[in-house]
């Protein structure tokens, strides 16, 4: 899954999306990318979970691709 984020513009903020992401889904792998700020995630979660975990993290994310 790959999620547009568009205030996601440092390191704290990947660091803070990651986090929130393993905190849900330990084995998730989580690919952050400020210059496209794209998040592409490999999960058991379902997307609205995902969205959801970014969400708790302090950012609004769109799903851009499955």
């Amino acid at each position: 899954m790959e999620f547009n984020v568009p205030e996601m513009s440092c390191g704290h903020c990947t660091a803070a999306i990651e986090k929130a992401l393993k905190e849900s889904d330990p084995a998730a792998e989580v690919n952050c990318d400020l210059d496209t700020r794209r998040v592409a995630v490999t999960s058991a979660l379902s997307q609205a979970q995902v969205s959801e975990a970014i969400k708790q993290a302090g950012y609004d994310s769109e799903l851009v691709g499955a």
